[in-house]
This record gives structure tokens, sequence and C-alpha cells, in this order.
């Protein structure tokens, strides 16, 4: 007789300047089953070395010594096919938007409680995209800016923009629900998330519910 072998742990690298701030994601990590921080790194340049152990998730601040975490973002995503979560104190509309548009997977604030940090790991772990409230307003605002603004939820196609319920359900994914939760947000029904899901992949040419978020707030 076999016994299943239990689920590998989730290899986490932190990119982080401050000690005191990785030691408080060890001590996080350490309360939960399952996850392994593989390495830890201070700055871009250390950071960058990182890649090539490719952990399931990065995660990643935002003000480092040497630079903007979220220049690094691209460079992981082009190499490996980890995730990337910016946990940061910097909460303005700019830097939010610039990290989510170079590839980001979620975004949420330093301030956050540790079971929010968890939480977040596992919805972007699951595909979706975790925004703290206080920087979800600022995307929030860009999706309901006009169809023409610079900002504006995408419609490459005059027969392919996002209807308004779509468009709800982006927002909606925006605050890190998941399906069942968008679901009840809406008031419709799991299986006509899955049919609207589907349309939003199709009209904007992505695969992934973060891809979705990130092409609808790009500039």
């Amino acid at each position: 007789m076999t016994t299943a072998s239990p689920s590998a742990p989730v290899r986490i690298a932190i990119i982080e300047d401050e000690p005191a701030v990785r030691r408080y994601f060890m001590q996080i990590m350490g309360t939960a089953e399952g996850h392994d921080v593989i390495a830890m790194a201070p700055d871009l340049a250390t950071g960058r070395g990182l890649i090539s152990l490719a952990p399931d998730l990065f995660l990643m601040d935002i003000g480092l010594p040497d630079g903007n975490g979220y220049d690094l973002v691209p460079e992981i995503k082009a190499a490996c096919a980890a995730k990337v979560l910016i946990i940061s104190s910097f909460g303005d509309r700019d830097t939010v938007v610039k990290a989510l548009s170079a590839g980001a997977d979620g975004y949420l604030l330093k301030d956050s409680s540790p079971k929010q940090i968890l939480d977040g790991i596992a919805i972007t772990l699951d595909g979706g995209a975790p925004v703290s409230p206080a920087a979800a307003v600022y995307l929030l605002d860009l999706l309901r800016a006009p169809a023409r603004s610079s900002h504006a939820v995408p419609s490459a196609e005059a027969d392919g923009r996002l209807t308004q319920r779509e468009t709800e359900l982006l927002r909606v994914f925006a605050e890190g629900k998941s399906y069942k939760e968008a679901a009840r947000a809406l008031s419709i029904s799991p299986h006509t998330v899955g049919t609207h899901v589907k349309a939003i992949y199709r009209k904007l040419e992505v695969n992934s519910r973060s891809d979705a978020i990130r092409q609808g707030f790009r500039s």
C-alpha cells in the first residue's frame, strides 16, 4: 500500500532592503505550513541573481537601494514562471499602476496583516491578483475612466469592447476576489462568471486573470 506524497512546499524568494522587514516576512512564512523561503536579497542586483533559482513566488519591495523593484519584474517574467507579489509602503497611483503594468501579479501594502499577506500569496499562486484596498482605489478609478482615456480598458476592436458586466467583473477581480466571491458580489452564478472570463480573455488576448487585470490597467 502506497501513501500519497505531501504537496511540495511553496518556494519563496524575498527581495527587501530592510533587515527587520525581512525577518518579519520570515516569521509570517514560518506560521504557515508549506511556505519555504529559499533565498533573500536586499537590492535589485542581488535579487537578479535569485531568478535562476526559479522560485514559485517573489515577495518584492519597490523602494530598493539601487532602483525600483518593479524594474526587475519583466526580467523575472521573461526568465521563469514565478509569480511576483509586490509588498511596499508606496501606495500612490503612479507606483501601483507602474508595478502592475510591469507584470506584477499583485500589490499589497506593508501595513497588511499577516493573514492578508498569506491570503495574498495564496490568491497570487492561484492565478488571482490581490490588491490592497488603498491601492485598489486607483485601479478602480482607471477602469471608470472614459474609453478614450489613455488608461481606459482596451478595446482593440470596435466589436471587442468589454461589456459593462465584464468591466464590473474585472473590477471585482482587481480586489482579489475568487470566482465564487465574484459571483456573490455580482449576484450571478459561477458558471456565468466563467463565461464572462472567457470573453474577457478573448477580447484582451490574455490567458489569466492577472494578465487581464494588468492589460486593463495598462497605459
